[in-house]
């Protein structure tokens, strides 16, 4: 029986473990930290956001980001750093920043999107999840512009296979009674039902349990991955901090590290931080939250009640390997969501986060073969970690298994 290893510890990691287990192979997964799912996976928005997938990359975005960059609470930073690698990744950003080309990914990230869908219940069944706040109350993204929400509605009502509702100010004030609360005048919203909202913490946590006790899973490794070890052109084992450790097979699924470890297998891969903070809020008796998910999409705020918290994720930052809480960007989150929900949840009694999400120039991730034999990637998936996941992790494992992927690789394969 073949063993895979599998470096990375967070939901990517953790999902695609359980994917291989499922296929059959012995498994191990490799994670730096002391606890697992300590990086993006530990307070993200919590959003499993299947039918609503934007790109970062798009036509708007340029001049967009001319005017955020003096704009205090604008929604994306950028601190340029002395990096070749940032300047090019940019470069490649600028270059997706098409709208033939968003339109493009966005079909790709909707077909990864509707399989991870499936994929997802599947393993919530099989695995016997439990205490992870699921709820699939929809998502409602709202918008402040005019002009962009009637350029979004011309966008729906061509097309003859959308799902997506329109709704005027005075609807989306009827969906969702929290905005009534609200001073901000809405142009308008987009409601998807079916969106789903859950902890991906409590959800990591509890699939860790469930490879744990799996008969073919021959457990987790506390360990720093350093790189790997390739001879006759085929990876044979994992340097560590403590040893090397041998495999038929290897996954990177290490979110922003996955770069590092890649280039000690001479692979270049094109991923770069997306600093993005969040906070969550305890919901008392006398609170008026959200039920459904709301998206502010020109602030780039989401919010999902999980639970009896309220979880609000935001921003973008181009800043480099800093994962430090920024207590401007967080005094401009908070002006944001007193403005908007003001009476949602006790925000005084916030736990403040940031985290760095590994994403790629277009937005899609990258999956699959790798030019090294024996090792495959699981990497890149920016803000749609979480939804992505469980699709991601089945494709993966189908293909080292060495059958064909569920749905076309196009635009998610290594490019050479």
């Amino acid at each position: 029986m073949q063993h895979v290893m599998v470096i990375g510890g967070g939901v990517v990691g953790l999902t695609t473990a359980w994917s291989l287990l499922e296929a059959g192979f012995e498994v191990s997964v490799v994670e730096r930290e002391a606890e697992l799912a300590q990086g993006a996976s530990r307070a993200n928005g919590g959003q499993l956001s299947y039918r609503f997938v934007s790109p970062l990359a798009d036509s708007g975005v340029p001049p967009k980001a001319l005017r955020w960059l003096f704009e205090p609470d604008s929604p994306l930073r950028f601190k340029p750093e002395w990096s070749l690698h940032q300047w090019k990744w940019l470069a490649a950003f600028l270059g997706n920043c098409r709208a033939s080309v968003n339109q493009q990914t966005t079909q790709r990230l909707l077909a990864l999107g509707a399989f991870s869908q499936t994929a997802f219940s599947e393993l919530y069944t099989h695995a016997q999840l439990q205490g992870v706040a699921l709820r699939t109350p929809g998502k409602l993204v709202i918008y402040r512009s005019p002009a962009e929400f009637a350029a979004v509605a011309t966008r729906l009502r061509g097309d003859s296979k959308n799902i997506e509702k329109l709704l005027s100010y005075q609807e989306c004030l009827s969906l969702e009674p929290a905005l009534t609360h609200s001073p901000v005048q809405l142009a308008g919203g987009v409601f998807t039902a079916g969106e789903a909202v859950a902890d991906c913490y409590a959800l990591s946590l509890q699939l860790a349990e469930r490879l744990r006790v799996h008969a073919r899973f021959k457990g987790f490794v506390h360990a720093q991955a350093q790189g790997f070890v390739i001879r006759d052109g085929k990876t044979v084992a994992l340097r560590t901090d403590v040893g090397e450790m041998d495999a038929d097979a290897f996954v990177i699924a290490a979110g922003l590290q996955s770069r590092a470890l890649a280039l000690t297998a001479g692979i270049s891969l094109p991923i770069y931080p997306l600093k993005g903070y969040s906070l969550t809020a305890p919901i008392g008796t006398a609170h008026k939250p959200p039920v459904v998910s709301v998206t502010d999409i020109e602030k780039k705020i989401l919010y999902a009640q999980i639970g009896s918290t309220l979880r609000v994720a935001a921003m973008a930052d181009l800043v480099g390997e800093d994962t430090r809480i920024d207590p401007a960007r967080m005094a401009s989150l908070y002006r944001s969501v007193n403005a908007t929900f003001p009476q949602a949840a006790n925000y005084e009694a916030s736990e403040e986060w940031a985290g760095l999400r590994p994403a790629t120039p277009s937005g899609a991730p990258i999956l699959g073969a790798t030019p090294v034999s024996g090792l495959w990637l699981n990497v890149g998936h920016g803000a749609l970690g979480f939804t992505m996941s469980f699709g991601a992790a089945r494709i993966v494992s189908e293909l080292i298994a060495g059958r064909k992927s569920p749905l076309s690789l196009d635009g998610l394969q290594l490019r050479a």
